[in-house]
């Protein structure tokens, strides 16, 4: 996240080479992304009539992800996750199942309601303060919200961003998305919880048999601290019940979030909250992906897929989905395989997205999710072992998009 570097007696020549000293190599990525984007319409590599489509097609999704964000952001700043993690310790009176469940179910949580990335940002760090606080080894939880940020992240449109275009593309409103898979949903989690448990959590991995509770987390604001919680419990109400777009009900919520600061705590509003990044990297990687489509992508992927509707054929697209993904990253290799997957194959998309939600877990730039969640744990100074982070991201991948899309054919 880029912040502000002004500083009053500064020259704008000083200022501007503090920046980019500052920003991260995401930050270039998504900025080199948008560049190639905009020369391949400039120079004619992609028609600017597809070019329209397309940025007529992510607009909305730009304002949801901008302002979805936002919104998560300053609810974790009003201490909603800390007081939830804490409660969740606290709940599990010392025994290590009992937490386990309760963090399986968190994770879960704010991966469906809020969407991954928030996960990723917010509650890993809260998580990893949590595991200091009370003597937990961090590692399990660190791998708990990495985890479940991917897995977890099925269910509804706001859950990822891969989520509305397939929502979008088969004409699935929230409810009806959540409908057709909600068994699938369950599955990758379940197949999570038990390799997280055998490869993380189960007595020989965490090194401990009972750890201490800690105290009630007292909030510094709590007129603030239910204020977003109400507004976050609208905003997924809005979506659900009266299936409202989702960028209006973010947009909403945020308004109610921004405004509740801008009262009790206007220090807090600044604009490196806004996710410059990921408004950058959205609309850029959309051009990108389609002008490497009509140029030889397309055809490769449309053999690679097939055209097959129906089992096999679902578990040939989230095959190929999940090692798209871990070659490139989850959100080009979905719009790759959607330019090619036929409109009326529905089950065919639904398992396309089963492989690029649960299955980028192998390569740490599989999910733009999993390299902020690297990130915050360099920070919090938890070491992640890679031969360890990749061999059990595999036998993940594998079993639960497996698990998935057995469940998704089972519903039909």
């Amino acid at each position: 996240m880029v912040r502000d570097l002004s500083g009053p007696g500064q020259a704008p020549g000083g200022r501007v080479r503090l920046l980019l000293r500052r920003l991260h190599p995401l930050d270039w990525l998504a900025g080199g992304l948008l560049l190639l984007g905009l020369l391949a319409v400039v120079t004619g590599l992609l028609p600017s009539g597809p070019a329209a489509d397309e940025m007529r097609r992510v607009g909305p999704l730009v304002v949801f992800l901008g302002t979805v964000i936002v919104m998560a952001e300053l609810t974790g700043r009003a201490q909603v996750f800390d007081v939830v993690a804490a409660w969740m310790a606290h709940a599990g009176r010392g025994r290590y199942p009992l937490l386990f469940g309760l963090c399986v179910l968190f994770a879960s949580l704010t991966t469906i309601t809020l969407n991954l990335d928030t996960t990723a940002v917010l509650l890993t760090p809260v998580m990893l303060s949590l595991a200091t606080r009370v003597g937990i080894a961090p590692v399990p939880l660190a791998m708990t919200t990495v985890w479940l940020a991917n897995t977890a992240s099925l269910l509804l449109p706001v859950s990822n961003l891969t989520n509305l275009l397939a929502a979008e593309r088969v004409a699935l409103s929230p409810s009806g998305l959540a409908a057709v898979m909600w068994l699938p949903q369950l599955a990758s989690i379940a197949v999570t919880a038990a390799c997280l448990w055998v490869f993380y959590w189960r007595r020989g991995r965490r090194g401990a048999d009972r750890y201490t509770p800690p105290g009630a987390t007292v909030a510094r604001d709590p007129v603030l601290l239910r204020i977003c919680a109400v507004a976050c419990a609208g905003f997924l109400v809005a979506i659900l019940v009266a299936d409202v777009p989702l960028w209006s009900a973010s947009l909403t919520a945020m308004v109610v979030v921004v405004v509740a600061f801008a009262v009790r705590r206007r220090q807090e509003l600044r604009l490196s909250l806004v996710p410059w990044r990921l408004l950058v990297l959205v609309p850029g990687m959309f051009l990108v992906v389609q002008t490497i489509g009509a140029h030889g992508l397309h055809g490769l992927l449309e053999s690679a897929l097939g055209s097959g509707n129906g089992f096999s054929g679902m578990l040939r697209s989230a095959g190929v989905g999940a090692g798209l993904a871990n070659v490139l990253n989850n959100l080009p290799a979905y719009l790759a395989g959607e330019e090619v997957v036929p409109v009326g194959n529905h089950q065919q998309l639904l398992a396309l997205l089963i492989g690029v939600n649960v299955g980028p877990l192998v390569a740490p730039w599989a999910s733009l999710a999993t390299l902020l969640w690297f990130e915050r744990c360099r920070l919090h100074g938890t070491r992640i072992a890679l031969g360890r982070f990749l061999g059990t991201g595999l036998v993940l991948s594998v079993t639960g998009a497996l698990a998935a899309v057995s469940a998704l054919a089972l519903t039909g």
